[in-house]
């Protein structure tokens, strides 16, 4: 049958099948590609190895890498402390909070996925809306917009860059540089930003969001206990001294020694190994003192069998942890934690308490449980599964914490720094990428398991099955045939007019597709209108990449926007207005520039 219809017929089809199945999400993004694969040799477009060459291509490869080391960022605290920084920086009012939020976003953004770096800074924001009363919808959108400039800094900080590179390659042209793109993606930040202080801070809806409904288990100030063991850094400081290293993110509250409460506060050179510190903290660090060497979670020091140690790399230590929040009819309440002995009844260690009111400055054993209390436990599932069966327990939600491994934080960002000068010296870039990757998890700065979960699979398969559009573009004519009915009408415009013509198609079509797929169906056909228009392919193709990522004229348009839509309050419309301008702005300086950088 395949015979009678000719291969550019054929391979529309294919494309059209596949943008009704991304617009209509009825089907995953990931199987898509998968279908896009099979489809392309179904149809004897491609031969096997052809369909299949996106998932050892390139950009396939660069991005789960990237995710790699975006979390080596995240686990090791690099984030957060940019976050507090932005925070301590931030004045009053909303300019300054806007610009630094902005700007340290967008460089962010620059070397891990865009998402990941909204993520990670939606909790500073909010919490820098309540602390300045600026409402979150103020913040949280210009996060969003700033994201997606920031991944045309560096051809690293989105798939649509690594695909172009390689689409230009494929064409005989130079592949982009990991830094080539950076002083338009600079140009495209600081425009944007810009943008925000002096006009788009007036298109801001004033609204307050919608909690996230986790937000109320994520809790601080839990009680917990630090043993001092042999060896341990902590045994030349005193009370002041870790008070104000900020290595130590918690409040000493006590001491105890021999079981025994030691009264005030301890001098440099007072604490001994197996003394035991109450401490309140937050649960980032509660689960980070377990990775600290020399320092122990006390209730874990004690039942070293029971708990997780320190090399499991099939599970990390938060999968293992729930919150527990005590019922108000629970046997529990009026008990200490010791007389309950949760390990012994459950086969579960508690590992923190949190109470909403009072003070707690007594060893965790001793505390006497009341209703509404939230006890942090560790155990396996079937010890889990017995404590939540208990009438005494009102619920159990997962632990909102994530250990950070602070002490490699400096680690983590030589290593980010040394894959991109790997690059710039002339590595390919996937494997730059993939040394860096690999330094992160042998360094430990991830575990194998962190670093696994933080490849995002469906990214990983849809931009390899993607790619091979572009192949069959190209081997069927197609690209050509497209070009060839643009040309016409664009071909009497100036290079300008035609760049920004390819702009605003591209911009309206990434709304419903992601950068990846749009740019794997529009490079080729830029590539053949390069000559016609009177630019080189290089920025005609980056014009385009620039089109798919940094295009926000729908929440629909990043994963990003989605992101903010509820903390943020947000309606449709919201971001039609705002974004509109601003990717108009962004598809000006993109036309206006492309053929400056590349004549």
């Amino acid at each position: 049958m395949s015979d009678f219809v000719s291969p550019e017929a054929r391979l529309f089809a294919i494309i059209a099948v596949a943008i009704a199945l991304l617009v209509s999400e009825r089907i995953r993004a990931d199987l898509v590609g998968v279908l896009i694969v099979v489809a392309l040799w179904a149809a004897r477009l491609l031969n096997p190895d052809e369909a299949l060459a996106g998932f050892s291509s390139e950009p396939a490869i660069a991005v789960a890498a990237v995710f790699v080391l975006g979390a080596g960022l995240l686990e090791t605290g690099v984030s957060d402390a940019a976050g507090r920084l932005i925070a301590r920086w931030s004045g009053p009012g909303l300019l300054r909070p806007l610009a630094l939020l902005m700007g340290s976003v967008g460089l962010l953004s620059a070397f891990t996925h865009h998402v990941t770096t909204t993520a990670s800074m939606v909790p500073v924001a909010l919490d820098l809306s309540k602390e300045r009363d600026i409402p979150p919808s103020r913040l949280l959108m210009p996060i969003s917009f700033a994201a997606s400039l920031g991944t045309t800094i560096t051809i690293i900080g989105a798939p649509a860059f690594l695909i172009a590179s390689d689409a230009l390659q494929g064409a005989g042209e130079p592949p982009l540089g990991v830094f080539s793109v950076a002083p338009l993606g600079l140009a495209l930040l600081a425009a944007g930003v810009l943008f925000m202080l002096l006009t788009g801070r007036w298109l801001l809806p004033d609204r307050r969001g919608v909690e996230d409904p986790s937000a109320g288990y994520r809790l601080d100030g839990y009680l917990t206990e630090i043993e001092v063991q042999p060896g341990s850094p902590l045994l030349d400081k005193s009370a002041e001294d870790l008070a104000t290293d900020r290595r130590y993110e918690f409040e000493v509250v006590g001491r105890i020694r021999d079981g025994s409460r030691v009264p005030g506060r301890f001098a440099e050179g007072d604490l001994q190994e197996g003394d035991v510190l109450l401490v309140r903290t937050s649960p980032e660090h509660m689960l980070a003192v377990g990775e600290e060497r020399g320092i122990e979670l006390g209730p874990t020091s004690q039942y070293e069998r029971a708990s997780v140690p320190r090399d499991a790399d099939e599970e990390d230590v938060e999968e293992r942890l729930v919150q527990v929040v005590v019922a108000a009819a629970s046997d529990f309440a009026g008990r200490t934690i010791a007389q309950v002995d949760f390990r012994q009844r459950f086969g579960v260690l508690v590992l923190g308490l949190w109470r909403q009111r009072g003070w707690l400055a007594d060893q965790l054993a001793h505390v006497r449980l009341q209703p509404g209390d939230v006890l942090v436990v560790q155990g396996d599932e079937d010890a889990l599964a017995r404590l939540s069966a208990d009438r005494g327990v009102l619920m159990l939600v997962p632990f909102q914490g994530r250990a950070r491994v602070l002490r490699k934080r400096w680690l983590a960002l030589a290593i980010l720094l040394g894959a991109i000068a790997l690059a710039i010296a002339g590595a390919p870039l996937q494997m730059a990428m993939l040394v860096g990757a690999a330094a992160m998890v042998l360094t430990r700065c991830v575990t194998p398991g962190q670093a696994y979960r933080a490849i995002d699979q469906r990214v990983f398969v849809f931009i390899a099955g993607a790619i091979p559009l572009g192949a069959a573009m190209e081997k069927t004519g197609a690209a050509r045939t497209i070009a060839e009915l643009l040309e016409q009408p664009l071909s009497g415009a100036t290079p300008f007019i035609a760049l920004l013509a390819i702009f605003v198609a591209v911009a309206l079509v990434t709304q419903f597709m992601s950068d990846a797929a749009t740019t794997a169906l529009f490079a080729p056909i830029a590539l053949g209108l390069a000559g016609a228009i009177g630019v080189s392919p290089t920025a005609c193709v980056v014009t385009v990449a620039v089109g798919s990522v940094a295009s926000s004229i729908t929440p629909l348009g990043h994963h990003g926007n989605l992101l903010v839509y509820g903390p943020g309050g947000y309606r449709f419309s919201d971001f039609v207005r705002a974004g509109t301008p601003l990717t108009l702005l962004v598809g000006i300086i993109a036309a206006a520039g492309t053929p400056l950088l590349w004549p």
